[in-house]
């Protein structure tokens, strides 16, 4: 028998609906970010540009995309369709998701694996940091920074900037 009173199980209610939406938040986020390699590998311009905001920019150490546009222009381009040609992937690990209310950032590594004729060879590996927003239409990222894991500092503090400092509160 319980001896909850109305207070405490409307309390209790909210504390489930809040923790059960910090999960959705997450599960939402994360296939946002899973979804980016088979839909850049299998050419979808369109549907990888929908991922960012309309002003939304990715940062790759070999070019800077500003607006779904230029994302699109780089997914429709010659040197990417025959990436896709000679057979690649671009492999997601999963993502370290934090929410902040409707912000949200994301790391996570991730790899371009090409076809070669001695077989498969990763081409790239980088550290990506995300930052994300809620939007009328769900998750959406407003900034991709992406920086080839090559021994250089801002690579790993790409990586650790999606982590709070310890002893810091929790979003």
């Amino acid at each position: 028998m319980t001896t909850d009173g109305p207070g405490r199980v409307e309390a209790r209610l909210a504390a489930l609906e809040e923790r059960l939406r910090a999960l959705e938040d997450e599960r939402e986020i994360t296939r946002l970010i899973l979804s980016y390699g088979p839909l850049v590998d299998a050419g979808r311009a369109e549907d990888v540009a929908a991922l960012w905001e309309e002003d939304g920019v990715y940062d790759v150490d070999e070019l800077m995309m500003d607006g779904r546009a230029e994302i699109e222009a780089m997914v429709r381009s010659a040197p990417h369709r025959r990436w896709i040609a000679g057979g690649c992937a671009h492999f997601a690990g999963p993502p370290h998701v934090t929410v902040s209310g409707d912000e949200a950032t994301a790391v996570a590594y991730t790899l371009m694996i090409v076809n070669t004729p001695d077989g498969f060879v990763v081409r790239r590996a980088t550290a990506n940091h995300w930052r994300l927003r809620r939007t009328p239409g769900g998750w959406r990222a407003v900034r991709r920074t992406n920086r080839v894991l090559d021994g250089r500092e801002e690579s790993p503090a790409l990586l650790g900037s999606g982590f709070p400092p310890k002893g810091a509160p929790k979003g």
